[in-house]
């Protein structure tokens, strides 16, 4: 089973959201929305098709990359994401439990031995 396939978003604590996408925008031209803003690409290999990466502020006092005390989170697309989940647990790994499912797809937590939450994205449509 082939796990993790590419980087599916970068999100990280900010004081002033709004202000810091604007910056990006100004700046870099990032194309940016309440939420942040993404970058399409393709994705290489005998998967091949339209992807995206996104770029996300969350205002500093979130509790979504809770309970790692670090400023940022990483989403990892996945093929599979309740078959990685059993086989993570079984290699020791800690798997919180709770899941998500909605029209962008299937969402699961990990966190890794430095106590950084990595977010687990089987999109929609795979």
């Amino acid at each position: 089973m082939k796990r993790a396939i590419s980087i599916g978003g970068i999100f990280f604590k900010s004081k002033n959201p709004a202000a810091l996408r604007k910056w990006y925008a100004d700046h870099l031209d990032f194309e940016v929305e309440d939420w942040g803003c993404k970058f399409e690409w393709q994705q290489p290999g005998p998967e091949t098709g339209e992807a995206d990466t996104v770029w996300s502020p969350f205002r500093d006092d979130t509790r979504y990359f809770d309970p790692s005390p670090k400023p940022y989170m990483i989403n990892l697309v996945v093929h599979d994401l309740y078959a990685l989940r059993e086989q993570l647990k079984l290699e020791g790994v800690m798997v919180m439990e709770e899941t998500e499912e909605s029209e962008f797809g299937k969402f699961g937590w990990i966190m890794d031995p430095e106590e950084n939450k990595i977010e687990l994205w089987e999109p929609s449509g795979k």
